[in-house]
């Protein structure tokens, strides 16, 4: 039986909860990813399945640092709705692009002609459960290889 190491392609079904037991992503389709430090999966995740074969499972708690960052209070702007060329509604997305970095920006309030802007990960500064059972591994294709990640969105 084939165990998860370096280039081997991993297909997960996995859910991730918030620390609560609040579903936060449901993986309604299997995750399939490129193992071997490819950045397709945080660190703390493929480590845990480091070795790991068809039929096993794993739980790993994700800290914000070791998932999508701490929230980070500068990435959050006020601006007026007149400086927008069209409505601005809770859930639009600008781009804008601020030191060399480009940030997305999501409307999250909209208020007295006042527009709040966040750029955070809308899973900033929150831990992680990820919980995954492994559906199948194989070894990866050296085009695969190439390219650093899976070619496949199930193996």
């Amino acid at each position: 039986m084939a165990r998860i190491k370096k280039n081997t392609v991993v297909a997960l079904d996995y859910t991730v909860t918030d620390s609560d037991g609040i579903p936060v992503d449901e993986g309604q389709e299997p995750l399939s990813y490129l193992h071997g430090g490819y950045a397709d999966i945080f660190p703390r995740i493929e480590a845990a399945l480091e070795g790991k074969s068809a039929g096993e499972s794993i739980i790993v708690h994700l800290q914000p640092a070791e998932a999508f960052g701490e929230y980070d209070a500068d990435l959050v702007r006020i601006e007026s709705v007149d400086a927008f060329n069209e409505p601005v509604e809770i859930g639009m997305q600008l781009e804008q692009t601020e030191n060399g970095n480009d940030l997305v920006f999501t409307v999250t309030d909209v208020a007295e002609g006042k527009a709040v802007l966040d750029a955070n990960h809308p899973l900033a500064g929150m831990v992680l459960v990820f919980e995954g059972t492994v559906l199948s591994v194989r070894p990866a294709s050296e085009r695969e290889i190439a390219a650093g990640k899976s070619m496949a969105t199930v193996c």
